[in-house]
């Protein structure tokens, strides 16, 4: 069993290794989205061929797993993300599960396709605050039609314990 240190290397570790080559944020184009199928896309960003993504950057949050059907997204809540109570903002939770679950449905597009969030349910559990750590969302692709895509996400503590889960459903389109 893995105990919370080593799981705290390890995700830092990660953070460390991806963060060496991400690119500067920026917005890629229409013909850069159309190129590839959705994994190849999202690999171009985390290989840093493809700029960063602007809010990762502004919530500092990065990518540090991914595969088709599942992507893994890392960051470290602090006090900049609070809001007036003393804890971690919901647009936080919301922000990191979105990019979790929607990355996770355009993961599974075909070349030429693209989606928009029609649909993000989001319930957190517990507060975050600055003592926490590192957490993790990770989202997982529940199904994924022609025209609809599903998933749910949760985040998570190098302890393993639940902060938030959520659910997206996508609308699947050609892009134009």
């Amino acid at each position: 069993m893995t105990t919370r240190e080593e799981t705290l290397a390890l995700w830092r570790q990660q953070e460390q290794t991806v963060r060496a080559k991400l690119a500067a944020p920026g917005v890629s184009s229409l013909e850069d989205l159309k190129a590839g199928t959705g994994m190849e896309f999202l690999q171009k960003i985390w290989d840093g061929v493809l700029p960063s993504v602007p809010i990762a950057e502004t919530l500092d949050f990065i990518p540090v797993e991914g595969e088709p059907g599942r992507v893994v997204f890392q960051g470290t809540p602090s006090k900049r993300h609070y809001n007036p109570l003393g804890s971690v903002h919901g647009g936080y939770f919301c922000t990191l599960l979105d990019s979790a679950v929607a990355c996770a449905v355009h993961s599974m597009l075909p070349q030429g396709m693209g989606y928009t969030t029609l649909e993000l349910k989001v319930n957190l559990v517990r507060a975050l605050t600055d003592k926490v750590g590192p957490v993790r969302a990770e989202g997982k692709v529940i199904q994924v039609g022609k025209q609809v895509g599903i998933a749910e996400g949760r985040i998570i503590d190098a302890d393993g314990k639940l902060y938030a889960h959520a659910t997206t459903t996508c609308l699947v389109f050609p892009l134009p």
